[in-house]
């Protein structure tokens, strides 16, 4: 039977969309001023991640302690909230829409790693949060998936599937288990 080989890893293919020094002085940037709890205002770390490369309308707010992996591969649209502690692993593109709220500790993740393969390869995808989605509190959005307009992910809960607009899930892994309905 096959095992896993860590050994004879490749990430070669792969391409973060940057050069080395733009990456390494992201990741001192991050570490310093969006990755922090001493700056509470979002004004700045928004101008930092468009100068960056990120694409982020107006009205954002974008809590302390957030960690982005790669601003160029980010959108966000107006009005956006983003919670302490979100991990955005975005290794491909991250879209957020208008009206989308990130709950503490919320992690969207584009990457995984092939298991049916030995030498374990990265694999991709990206992520999207359509208008008024709610991602709650310690919640995995795993790569690949579109979360519909109006949908919530509960907190404590995992999605590898798409969300259906207007629809709540719950659970690991996520289940419809009712329509949203907005008054």
């Amino acid at each position: 039977m096959q095992q896993t080989d860590l050994s004879k890893y490749n990430n070669h293919p792969y391409r973060p969309g940057a050069n080395a020094f733009k990456r390494l002085l992201w990741y001192y940037v991050n570490i310093v001023f969006i990755n922090s709890a001493w700056l509470p205002v979002s004004g700045f770390r928004i101008l930092l991640l468009k100068v960056f490369g990120a694409r982020i309308g107006k009205g954002v707010r974008l809590k302390p302690r957030v960690n982005i992996k790669y601003p160029w591969h980010l959108q966000i649209g107006d009005n956006c909230w983003i919670g302490e502690g979100v991990w955005i692993d975005n290794l491909t593109t991250v879209t957020l829409g208008n009206n989308v709220c990130l709950s503490q500790g919320a992690v969207l993740q584009t990457g995984s790693h092939n298991y049916k393969k030995s030498t374990f390869d990265l694999i991709i995808g990206p992520i999207t949060l359509e208008d008024g989605a709610w991602i709650g509190q310690n919640t995995v959005v795993n790569k690949g998936v579109v979360v519909g307009s109006h949908a919530i992910l509960t907190s404590g809960s995992v999605t590898t599937k798409n969300l259906d607009a207007y629809a709540i899930y719950q659970g690991n892994p996520a289940i419809k288990v009712r329509a949203r309905q907005i008054q």
